[in-house]
Order: C-alpha cells, then structure tokens, then sequence
C-alpha cells in the first residue's frame, strides 16, 4: 500500500462581498490591514492577503476575495462557491470563512486520497496572477460546480511553482492557532494537517487566532448535504 501524500495547510479563503468591505473588515477583527493582492481573470476574481503562519501552520496564509467588478464574468462557476446566492447574501452582513487550501508535493496523489474517502474536490487545474514581483503560478483542484467539498470542510489541493505568496508577504502579527474540519476522514488521512479531533466541532470548519486584538475565533456555515 502506498504512503498517503504529505499536506499541510496553505491558506484559508475569506470571502467578501467586496475587497473593500473585507480590508476594512479585516482592519476591524484583526488590528491589521491586509497586502493588495491581485486579480485572476479566469474566475473573475481578487483578492488581499496577511500571514498567519505559527511554529504548528508555517507558510500559511489568509486569502479575502471577493468577485471582482473590473474582470468579465467567467464562462464557467466561479471558485469557492462565489456564486452561490445564499453564499452572496449572507457576505453584504459580513465576510465569512468559506474554505481551507492544502499545500502539497504530489497533488495528483492528494487528490486520489480525497477520491478514495469519497470526498470531490474538483480537476487539477492551472491557475496564475500578476504580481508587481511578476507572475504567480499553481495547480489547484476546482470542482467544475464551482463548490466547496462539505461546505469548505474538506480542502482544495494546491502545488505552487516556483513563488510562494509568503516569500514577499510581510509579518502581520495574526498567528493561527488551531484549525478544525468537521470530516472525521481527514484526521485518519492527515493528523498533522488539523487540530482536534473534527467530529467535535459543530460547524464545517474552525479557525481560533491569535491577533493584536486578541483571540478570533471564525466558523464556516453549516454544509449543505452534498460531498
């Protein structure tokens, strides 16, 4: 039997009703304003980015994003469930925490774990931004629906190139300190990758914070019945 494929946690997805409603959201929960990130033109997206990398989750990352008005519409669903009315509606009362991205060496391997626990996390596909540092590349796992695996309990799988957001993202002073996913298959696939046991939590997916602000704590919504 072969070795499930090493994963680490690489970045949660926040997503908002506008960039700007997430900055200033941000600057309001946390106590720091989060870096200018970019745009992606094949989901009609952008983002903004701060660290939130601790001794248990080094390299990681927090993503706000939001549909971006300046790109057309793609053709196809947008990523992380962006198109989901529900998902819309709740986000113009406050931006939300929708998802979980897991870094990994062999995503095509990752993939087939989640597959074989019964668990979609979409095709492997090429995804890139422009940076004033030049171009970021990756391979991601997009659902060709457009949602989340379990609400954002179960990840997307990521394998960056050679550039990693974190090289140039500077220290924010936002650690994170736990991570939970409400999918009791992941911890028996990747025990390293979470906190406590999943299947305590009550909501799909966790996040506890140490900030100049004090502790956050932010939840994902109850999940949909659907894998």
């Amino acid at each position: 039997m072969s070795a499930t494929p090493a994963l680490a946690l690489d970045h949660l997805v926040i997503a908002a009703a506008t960039l700007a409603q997430g900055v200033a959201w941000c600057t309001q929960t946390f106590g720091i304003a989060p870096a200018a990130g970019g745009s992606h033109p094949m989901m009609g997206t952008h983002n903004a980015l701060f660290g939130i990398a601790s001794a248990r989750f080094p390299k990681a990352y927090a993503e706000i994003i939001a549909i971006d008005p300046g790109l057309p519409a793609p053709a196809h669903p947008r990523w992380f469930d962006l198109d989901d009315a529900a998902l819309q509606h709740r986000l113009v009362h406050a931006p939300e925490l929708v998802h979980w991205v897991a870094r990994c060496d062999d995503i095509a391997a990752a993939r087939t774990a989640l597959h074989d626990a019964g668990i979609d996390c979409g095709e492997i596909t090429r995804a890139e931004r422009a940076t004033p540092r030049g171009p970021l590349r990756w391979h991601i796992t997009v659902r060709a629906d457009g949602r989340r695996a379990l609400a954002g309990a179960a990840p997307a799988l990521i394998a960056w190139g050679d550039v990693h957001p974190t090289d140039s993202l500077a220290t924010s002073g936002v650690q994170l300190e736990a991570l939970t996913a409400a999918v009791p298959e992941l911890l028996a696939l990747w025990p390293a990758a979470l906190g406590r046991d999943p299947s305590r939590s009550a909501a799909p997916l966790t996040a506890v914070f140490g900030t100049p602000r004090g502790a956050v704590t932010l939840s994902a919504a109850a999940p949909r019945a659907q894998r």
